[in-house]
């Protein structure tokens, strides 16, 4: 006779404490889901399918909470500071800032201790974290040029032109000298920013336009006698692949023959326009440079600006630009996916070090000159 099978082990009887947590899970999860449904009604295209399909998810675990607790409680807790911050965010910016919040979030499952959390919830967190991570990649590389160029040229000008009046300030020179000496160094550095980005970019768009493809032998392939396969060279000695480089000298001896313009018969060219485009307009470069060394060299003459003086002005820049600097700090961490608190204060650890060094030399000067 076989034996009956044991009972499974009846399920703890939840307690207040237990309903209070699924309650917190509920609002979080509901919160989540509508940061995402907000993020996918601001993108098109595979993102936006993306994230719908996150906000499904999410939307399924609020379910299960809701199914745990009988009902919606009469009375629900608010979520948490950072689901609210990012449903704000979401809601009217959209940005990468959003997605690599989440993608910290995210990682950070309460799942993973939860005894009434499904192993496909468990998995589920786990799986958003790598789909959350490589949205946020995508974002990081599409911004990736222009913030790197917007962080280093309002960090130079902060930097450099804190130190500069630090040190300028120390010597023992007038308010007012201290004041013309920040906007020199303002102008100064912001004029060499922009020419230097200038030079360096209509340098690279000239340096194209020498190497770009030049089309005059597959204008004159009606009138060459050539093959394709002589005409396939010119291709293979920009860098195409023999079969794609054939290909595109059949379409052009065809064309020729039959009078029909070239561009009716695809593409032919290097896309050496496309180059163009990434290297950017050298005149853009160079004011978006100028503006931003400007707005970071600014800062610190602020308190000479509106009046100040000796110590009190010293105080009120070293604050201004802390703060500065704990931002960009705090926003490169952020976008990094690491510690933004670790990276605002190594941001300005740095920048306080670099103007530590010429007040001290500035200390030294204005002593010697005593």
């Amino acid at each position: 006779m076989t034996a009956p099978a044991a009972a499974e082990p009846a399920a703890a009887e939840p307690t207040p404490a237990d309903r209070r947590r699924w309650a917190r899970y509920l609002v979080e999860e509901r919160a989540e889901g509508m940061i995402y449904q907000n993020l996918a009604n601001r993108r098109t295209g595979e993102e936006r399918e993306i994230l719908l399909s996150l906000a499904d998810a999410e939307r399924r675990h609020e379910q299960h909470w809701l199914d745990l607790l009988g009902t919606e409680p009469s009375r629900l807790p608010r979520a948490g500071i950072r689901s609210r911050l990012l449903g704000w965010m979401a809601g009217r910016f959209g940005s990468i800032f959003v997605l690599a919040l989440a993608q910290n979030a995210e990682a950070r499952s309460p799942y993973d201790s939860e005894q009434y959390a499904t192993p496909a919830m468990r998995a589920d967190e786990k799986v958003h974290y790598e789909v959350v991570r490589g949205l946020a990649a995508r974002g990081r590389r599409r911004l990736s040029g222009s913030f790197r160029a917007a962080v280093f040229g309002a960090n130079d000008g902060l930097v450099s032109n804190l130190a500069l009046v630090l040190g300028i300030g120390a010597t023992g020179v007038s308010s007012g000298f201290v004041l013309f000496s920040g906007i020199a160094g303002l102008l100064a550095g912001a004029l060499s920013m922009g020419a230097g980005e200038f030079v360096s970019v209509r340098s690279q768009r000239e340096l194209l336009a020498a190497t770009e493809a030049n089309e005059n032998a597959a204008a004159s392939a009606a009138d060459l006698d050539i093959d394709e396969n002589e005409l396939a060279l010119v291709y293979r000695a920009r860098g195409i692949g023999q079969e794609e480089a054939l290909a595109r000298a059949g379409r052009i001896v065809a064309a020729a023959r039959a009078g029909v313009e070239r561009t009716t018969t695809g593409p032919v060219s290097i896309h050496a326009g496309d180059d163009h485009e990434i290297v950017g307009s050298d005149w853009t470069a160079a004011i978006s440079s100028f503006l931003l060394f400007a707005s970071g060299a600014i800062i610190p003459v602020l308190p000479w600006i509106f009046g100040l003086d000796g110590a009190t002005a010293v105080i009120v820049a070293l604050v201004l630009v802390g703060v500065a600097l704990l931002t960009t700090g705090a926003m490169v961490g952020i976008l990094s996916g690491g510690p933004p608190l670790r990276r605002a204060l190594r941001q300005l650890a740095i920048g306080f070090g670099a103007a530590a060094i010429t007040y001290v030399l500035g200390l030294v000067f204005g002593v010697g000159a005593a």
